[in-house]
């Protein structure tokens, strides 16, 4: 089996590889692709739903989620690439890798600013007739087609309106075929606006480096697409540890009541009570023991899910407390005391009339929790106890930045690409959570 299966990989180029966090990552999408098509099986979320869909703002920044979500799921499809000369595969790399591998190749030398045509510190170099001079070297990827580097900007003006071409043209027929088809206007001017980005970017990078290079040479702009997977998994994954336990913990507290409850309490009570960057910084030091053995890039997957993991230990209790407060209210109503006094056991009770009725605030705090998980990943790796440095992050981008400031002078498009990618994911995943805290809340529900 094992020399048919390496024929196959040998005959395809490839070998599929399945990491850590990739399989929790596709249990997350079956777990809410299932949830989801149990939910809008009732009326009131059926409700919940025309109204965040009604809400233009909100569906705009779903959309923009959806894109980065695009961006961190090609990062996930990981492989080996095979060859006769090769048959255990060379190193891993993943789908996004492979769409960027011109970024990738074309390193630098060391720092360069975005769209220049030489590094950024002046070198000892030698002119024709052997005379050394201290000059800014000319780079070796970036701008290598201009005889004359002066003409950047005329350059760099054509390009745009290239890509500006391509991407009305491809918008344009976007939009027709959206209106053709009925869908809302929104939808197809989004898809325009996202089509020139896309163009412009593609078209400016196959010359430019439109963020500049990092320390190494590395285009800055690859690094902080690679960075989006690293956030996401960060704010997702760790959602997915905490919600169970969270409402298992939350109803068994509010419901059942007595000894539990003080159990409950006094756990989620003392882990309040310790100082949280203490308490990630000392089971991050237990648990990476051991993990230098294995190759780097399994070896940063490990780290990312143990952080994941205690990430989830040290944030489960607020959501503990708003569901515990929420089943005490809950079993006091009459159909669940109905329900008791016709003698159906608590497990069904807990399952079909409490888990249903405290979705919404999980749902919420979900949401809202998760810009605040992509943040505290930046806060984390400034401070050195975050993800492994071998592994892209915007934390570990702004960390070697704060470095970089102190410079003269300043590099600083690391932290501005790590600040506009944060920015583009942190603020529409705040719009879509408000909206959907709107339309669960029966206060402000409209029909």
């Amino acid at each position: 089996m094992g020399s048919l299966l390496q024929s196959l990989w040998l005959a395809l180029g490839f070998q599929p590889v399945i990491l850590w966090s990739d399989i929790l990552i596709y249990l997350l999408l079956g777990c809410g692709g299932t949830w989801l098509v149990f939910a809008l099986r009732r009326e009131d979320w059926q409700v919940a739903l025309r109204q965040v869909t009604a809400n233009r703002v909100a569906m705009i920044s779903f959309c923009i989620l959806g894109c980065y979500a695009a961006i961190g799921f090609l990062d996930t499809l990981h492989f080996r690439v095979v060859s006769a000369s090769t048959p255990n595969g060379e190193g891993i790399q993943s789908v996004l890798d492979r769409l960027s591998a011109p970024l990738v190749e074309r390193t630098e030398k060391t720092y360069s600013a975005p769209f220049a045509t030489h590094l950024f510190a002046k070198e000892t170099m030698q002119t024709p007739d052997g005379r050394q001079i201290r000059d800014f070297p000319r780079l070796q990827h970036a701008g290598t087609h201009l005889l004359n580097p002066d003409d950047k900007w005329s350059d760099i003006g054509k390009r745009l309106l290239i890509g500006l071409g391509w991407g009305l043209g491809i918008g344009a027929g976007l939009l027709l075929v959206i209106v053709w088809l009925g869908h809302r206007l929104w939808f197809g001017v989004f898809l325009l606006v996202a089509t020139l980005v896309v163009t412009e970017t593609v078209v400016l990078g196959q010359s430019y480096h439109i963020f500049g290079t990092d320390k190494t040479g590395q285009d800055v702009l690859y690094l902080t697409l690679k960075s989006v997977r690293t956030g996401l998994i960060i704010g997702t994954l760790t959602t997915l540890i905490v919600t169970p336990f969270a409402i298992l913990c939350g109803i068994l507290a509010g419901y059942v009541g007595g000894w539990i409850d003080d159990v409950i309490q006094y756990v989620y009570s003392t882990l309040d009570s310790i100082p949280e960057i203490l308490l990630i910084a000392a089971a991050m030091l237990i648990f990476q023991v051991g993990l230098r053995e294995e190759e780097t890039i399994i070896s940063a997957d490990k780290r990312l899910i143990y952080l994941c993991v205690i990430m989830g230990i040290t944030s489960w209790t607020g959501l503990c407390r708003l569901i515990r407060a929420e089943v005490l209210k809950l079993r006091e109503i009459e159909y669940v005391q109905a329900a008791d006094a016709f003698g159906v056991s608590r497990g069904r009770i807990m399952l079909q009339h409490l888990v249903p009725n405290v979705m919404h605030i999980v749902l919420i705090s979900t949401v809202l929790r998760f810009s605040g998980l992509v943040l505290a990943e930046a806060v984390l790796a400034y401070v050195g106890i975050g993800v492994d440095p071998s592994m892209q992050s915007w934390g570990n981008m702004i960390n070697q930045a704060r470095l970089e400031l102190a410079r003269d002078p300043v590099v600083w498009w690391n932290l501005f690409a790590a600040f506009v990618f944060m920015l583009g994911l942190v603020l529409p995943a705040n719009l879509f959570g408000d909206a959907v805290r709107d339309a669960l809340d029966p206060r402000l529900r409209t029909r």
